[in-house]
């Protein structure tokens, strides 16, 4: 991929900024799959990574017209005398499931040379003996895969296919391992008539939060005056769910709660009025009348449905005496450097009104960090910022951990435009959790070079969409952005 993206990139809805680092993560052992892996990504665009991918290891690549599937050119593998010869090459078999799932499968084609006595010898195509290829030695579910009308090489017999699954896991990194882009500025063109929040129902003003599963290890974080950064992987259900969570255990052990979140803090008398209210369906469209935060033509997972879900949590854990606070402290336009210190300028100032207080903040990975990065050593996150002004006993910065899954975020496409939608989300091999493990904190033994305390385990991840949507979303452009579409009725 190409990582030369800036922190100050502008685009049509203003600035975007990363929300994921661009550290990049080695090719790790994923492990092997038991299905196929469905990419939440149209064919067209995992067929340009796919392609890419192989050319980048310097191999010509020729398409089929009629089935597009891939092939590349043909490599001897060792030196070997004449008849005794054998060649490799791969094939790229495309699938689409969806507009915007898809399927490739790579494939490595073996080829022997063709003499009557290494015939009789060779195993057929597809078959599992104890001396094949160390990659057939996976599922049955992949073994049995046929390979009539690929193209022949003269002289040579089809000896074996097999799936490639390291080139596959480098596909996997290439679509779904993507820093994220927060959408800074921008127009708010989305108008609110009729608000319609998944899952919201219609309660009394003094109902009860939606605590949920407990969260293990979250009591060593839950101290007076104590600050927990999180990297938030925005937009999706797991981290709104998980901060409900805290914020109530928080608040059963007497403690006075703040809840962070990365909005503009022009909408803090906007969030303000939404936490003393009663919660109805005219307080949360009020809340989305006087914040363009949430109406903005081109969002990302930061004012996603679950985060407004959290905001209830707040509301209703205030209605019942709990002194909780909300705090908007991202900046309405700025980038970079001037974003950051804009930001920990906000919290270190409600810090310093309620020294006492919790506070539990939401931000992208490159802002929660208490280290540097890598790729700009003159970048100072916020959270660096904060355990520099703050006591540093005080901070403590947690990454996430989840199983595959998806989450509604913005990134490049492979036009080189944004695109905001649900993209299919992998995690690093240090962060990997096993599906259907609970949620929990598991606090390290010391911070590492990007300065996080500990990791929170999410479980498998989901999307949560925007709470306001235009009818049809077009994908952003960088440069000359048609016209947008009509808004929702």
């Amino acid at each position: 991929m190409r990582w030369h993206w800036t922190l100050g990139l502008l685009c049509m809805t203003g600035c975007a900024s990363l929300s994921r680092g661009l550290d990049g993560d080695p090719l790790d052992t994923e492990p092997i799959p038991t299905v196929e892996r469905v990419y939440l990504v149209p064919l067209d665009e995992a067929m340009f990574v796919a392609r890419r991918l192989l050319e980048e290891q310097r191999l010509d690549i020729f398409e089929n017209n009629t089935t597009h599937e891939l092939y590349s050119q043909s490599w001897e593998i060792g030196v070997n005398v004449r008849g005794n010869r054998t060649f490799e090459r791969y094939l790229v078999r495309p699938e689409a499931v969806g507009p915007r799932q898809s399927i490739v499968r790579i494939f490595r084609l073996q080829y022997r040379e063709a003499d009557d006595a290494v015939e009789e010898q060779v195993p057929e195509p597809g078959s599992m003996r104890a001396n094949d290829h160390a990659y057939l030695q996976f599922r049955e579910v992949f073994a049995h895969e046929t390979f009539e009308g690929i193209p022949q090489m003269e002289g040579f017999k089809l000896r074996r296919g097999f799936r490639d699954m390291p080139q596959e896991r480098k596909l996997l990194m290439r679509l779904e391992m993507v820093p994220s882009l927060e959408l800074v500025g921008g127009k708010a063109s989305i108008p609110v008539r009729d608000v319609k929040v998944a899952g919201w129902t219609a309660e009394t003003p003094d109902a009860a939060p939606r605590c949920g599963d407990p969260v293990e290890g979250v009591d060593a974080l839950l101290t007076s005056g104590g600050t927990v950064l999180v990297a938030d992987p925005m937009g999706t259900r797991e981290l709104p769910d998980a901060a409900a969570r805290m914020l109530c255990d928080a608040t059963a052990k007497k403690l006075p709660v703040a809840l962070a979140l990365s909005v503009p803090s022009v909408d803090q008398a906007a969030l303000d009025e939404y936490v003393s209210s009663a919660g109805t369906d005219a307080d949360l469209e009020r809340l989305l009348v006087l914040s363009d935060f949430f109406r903005r033509v081109d969002q990302d997972g930061r004012s996603s449905a679950g985060v407004v879900h959290l905001l209830e949590a707040a509301r209703r854990l205030r209605a019942q005496g709990h002194a909780v606070s909300v705090v908007a402290f991202d900046s309405k336009g700025a980038a970079g450097n001037a974003r950051e210190e804009e930001m920990a300028a906000n919290l270190l100032a409600f810090r310093k009104e309620h020294p006492d207080a919790w506070m539990l903040v939401l931000a992208g990975d490159v802002h929660v960090r208490t280290g540097g990065v890598g790729w700009d050593s003159k970048f100072e996150p916020m959270g660096h910022r904060l355990a520099a002004a703050l006591p540093s006993s005080s901070v403590r910065a947690l990454d996430v951990g989840f199983a595959r899954g998806a989450h509604y975020a913005c990134r490049f496409n492979v036009w080189q435009q944004v695109d905001c939608d649900v993209h299919g989300i992998n995690p690093a091999a240090d962060a990997r959790q096993e599906p259907n493990t609970p949620r929990k904190v598991a606090l390290f033994a010391a911070p590492g070079e990007t300065g996080f305390h500990g990791r929170l385990y999410l479980g498998t991840l989901s999307p949560s969409l925007p709470v306001l949507q235009r009818a049809a979303k077009p994908v952003a452009q960088q440069q000359g952005a048609a016209k947008p579409a009509a808004p929702a009725p």
